[in-house]
């Protein structure tokens, strides 16, 4: 008995069927390429846009002003203060006649005196030069910040002078001192009473408490 013969397998029909799919998909790859190109561009607009968002939060954060009774202990930073300060001030704060005659000599003596000065210096530079600039803020530099300033500076040391910090044998000691903080003896009696016990009668004090700490500052 002889043995079944296989038909052989149709290689054109394979090759034609192949190539239909390959057509296909091929097809298929070309419409996804503007998809594909869509995507790369909504990437740059969403990047764009994040960059531009975090440009405007930026503008719109109010820059700090420097402190100088906060500065670091750095001569070069506290120079640096000092000589945008002195700028201002001849550019600026002492055009104004109660400005001029409300600065002492001796204001470099004077920590607070340097204090609002760098300040208002600032809220100057907020009001006419920074991203939040308009008349409203300016119209406030000049109606309440900076005759404030002045008044405090007149009441702080404006009978002061260059001679009022000189140590020589019969004269007081020169002032600007650090000052002690008074009645620093009673904190642990106080913090106990305000954390346990606030709804009743405070402690008495202890009469002429010392001033504890060197500047104030609790040990």
């Amino acid at each position: 008995m002889s043995k079944p013969e296989h038909p052989a397998p149709d290689t054109g029909s394979a090759a034609v069927r192949l190539a239909a799919e390959v057509e296909v998909l091929r097809r298929q790859v070309e419409e996804l390429v503007p998809l594909a190109r869509r995507v790369d561009e909504l990437s740059d607009v969403v990047a764009h846009v994040s960059q531009t968002l975090a440009a405007v939060a930026a503008r719109r954060r109010p820059a700090p002003a420097p402190s100088w009774l906060a500065a670091p202990a750095e001569q070069d930073t506290a120079r640096g203060l000092l000589d945008e300060l002195a700028v201002w001030l001849r550019e600026i704060f002492l055009r104004y006649p109660d400005g001029a005659t409300a600065l002492p000599d001796c204001w470099l003596w004077h920590p607070d005196v340097v204090e609002e000065l760098l300040w208002l210096m600032h809220a100057w530079l907020a009001a006419y030069q920074g991203a939040d600039a308009s008349v409203a803020a300016a119209s406030d530099w000049h109606d309440r910040q900076r005759p404030g300033v002045v008044n405090r500076l007149r009441k702080a040391a404006g009978s002061c002078s260059p001679e009022a910090h000189q140590t020589r044998p019969g004269w007081s000691a020169p002032t600007g001192g650090p000052v002690l903080v008074p009645g620093l003896g009673a904190v642990e009696a106080i913090t106990e009473w305000w954390a346990q016990h606030r709804n009743r009668m405070p402690p008495e004090p202890v009469a002429a408490q010392p001033p504890t700490g060197f500047g104030g500052v609790l040990g």
